[in-house]
């Protein structure tokens, strides 16, 4: 999480991550590509954030092939929208 989330009580960021966990709202509007990688939550009266970026194993670009689990590092951000 940013340090802006980060910052929110110890309960908010524990719901923003359930929120996240339980996220299924996918439709060809948020998702067009089908990935799953990006969603909008809402955690006590803030709206957040969340992504997923594919690294190759240390971290320093992007994976060659994030389909393969062996080359990919996946990385979960949760942000305050206006971070986006």
């Amino acid at each position: 999480m940013t340090a802006g989330v980060a910052a929110l009580p110890i309960d908010l960021q524990a719901r923003a991550i359930l929120a996240v966990q339980q996220f299924s709202a996918f439709d060809r509007e948020n998702d067009p590509h089908g990935q799953h990688d990006f969603g909008a939550i809402e955690v006590g009266g803030d709206a957040l954030f969340w992504k997923i970026d594919q690294y190759n194993e240390d971290c320093s670009a992007g994976s060659e092939d994030p389909a393969d689990p062996e080359k990919t590092t996946r990385v979960l951000t949760i942000m305050f929208s206006s971070e986006y």
